[in-house]
């Protein structure tokens, strides 16, 4: 691509602060809101390349850290990259590593250089600084790059949390300096600050000078409280511009999409919906339905009634009972409803947002999910921060939860 980032993004419709767009990358377009699946070593468990690709997913994730050491960026080198090595035709976005300052963080040392890892794999020593992190994102090809930045735990208090986001706002620099393909790569900077509003605001103020392609709010889901989490969340977006796009990281619970969706959001991540496929749980409309159990056993009917997707089509609630036991691929078969769930909760939440009924179906969506109406205090408080009020469910509502 020629002058600029390679990314375009383009507003389609607001309703409130909720936002549908379109993100536009080197390898294809995809609407916006999304929620973008995790492979953390190129794969996501259980599912094969293509069956992604018909799940309508237009960006997934791989990991830094985990690929930097298996396969390894000579590997990765002489296939071409990510996209080669699973063939993948679609857009990629990598984690730059800087999670495992938390998730590994007995096996880490934090410098001003970088971070110092021990492998869990075979404890040889890593040395992640941000211009190696730059470096093995170039080589991994990702069409979205993410900034190393000082990550702590959102439980973390005093001097460490400035310090981090001093530190976060010095390695953007070193990130951008080291960043050698600008024009076929996006590098997207992390906001952090934990939960102090001052800390986050000049972050924000920091990050947003340097006028980056796209910008990510980071450090939250990691225990902190869901009213200071969405609180955050919602001074972050008050703050991004208006013309990037806005990618929380880490988060892929349900209802945390529709609340942050309403908060401004546009990106999103988890691992949660082939994880917990992995413990033989399905997402539907009505929260969550726990196969194992015995109640499932002659139980004949598809997942959810009017899910369209491949294992709803083919498969039974009795099926994929006995598969989820003992079988790899009642895994394999859940992993690819939970996504599909994901993809069309995202497409039916840009749909309200752009026909004006957003504050009607999010309504609803709660209604389904909470239908004894005692709402979470922070769902009900972060709805009504955007002009969202929820009301308690009908007798048709609780008629239908009862029926699952």
């Amino acid at each position: 691509m020629t002058e600029g980032p390679p990314l375009k993004y383009e507003l389609h419709g607001q309703w409130g602060k909720a936002r549908a767009g379109r993100i536009t990358l080197p390898h294809g377009s995809f609407d916006t809101p999304v929620f973008m699946p995790v492979g953390t070593q190129g794969t996501i468990k259980g599912l094969t390349s293509q069956q992604v690709e018909e799940l309508g997913c237009g960006i997934i994730l791989g990991n830094t850290y985990h690929l930097g050491h298996r396969p390894g960026p000579d590997t990765l080198k002489k296939l071409g990259g990510l996209h080669k090595l699973m063939n993948w035709n679609r857009n990629i976005l990598t984690d730059s590593g800087g999670f495992q300052m938390v998730s590994l963080l007995k096996l880490a040392n934090i410098t001003e250089e970088g971070v110092k890892f021990i492998s869990p794999h075979d404890g040889t020593e890593m040395m992640l600084t941000p211009e190696y992190s730059m470096q093995l994102q170039n080589v991994i090809g990702a069409d979205i790059m993410m900034a190393l930045d000082d990550v702590v735990s959102t439980v973390t208090t005093g001097p460490r949390v400035e310090e981090a986001m001093h530190r976060t706002l010095r390695w953007i620099d070193r990130c951008i300096d080291a960043h050698q393909r600008p024009r076929e790569q996006n590098l997207y900077a992390i906001v952090q600050g934990g939960l102090d509003t001052t800390l986050r605001y000049q972050c924000l103020d920091g990050l947003i000078k340097r006028d980056l392609p796209g910008y990510a709010i980071g450090g939250l889901s990691g225990g902190e409280s869901k009213d200071d989490f969405w609180r955050v969340v919602s001074l972050c977006t008050d703050r991004l511009p208006e013309n990037k796009p806005r990618y929380l990281m880490g988060v892929g619970f349900p209802v945390d999409l529709v609340v942050c969706v309403a908060l401004g959001v546009d990106q999103f991540d988890c691992v949660y919906p082939s994880r917990t496929a992995r413990f033989g749980t399905a997402l539907v409309r009505t929260g969550v339905l726990h196969l194992k159990a015995a109640q499932y056993e002659c139980d004949y009917r598809p997942i959810e009634e009017d899910c369209g997707c491949m294992v709803c089509k083919n498969y039974t609630r009795a099926y994929l009972h006995a598969l989820a036991r003992k079988e790899q691929l009642g895994g394999q078969l859940l992993t690819y409803h939970n996504i599909a769930y994901q993809m069309r909760l995202m497409k039916d939440l840009r749909n309200a947002i752009l026909d004006g009924s957003f504050p009607h179906f999010v309504q609803n969506f709660m209604q389904l999910q909470y239908p004894d109406g005692k709402y979470d205090g922070w769902v009900v408080d972060a709805l009504a921060s955007v002009g969202i009020h929820l009301k308690p469910p009908t007798k048709k509502d609780e008629t239908d939860k009862m029926d699952e």
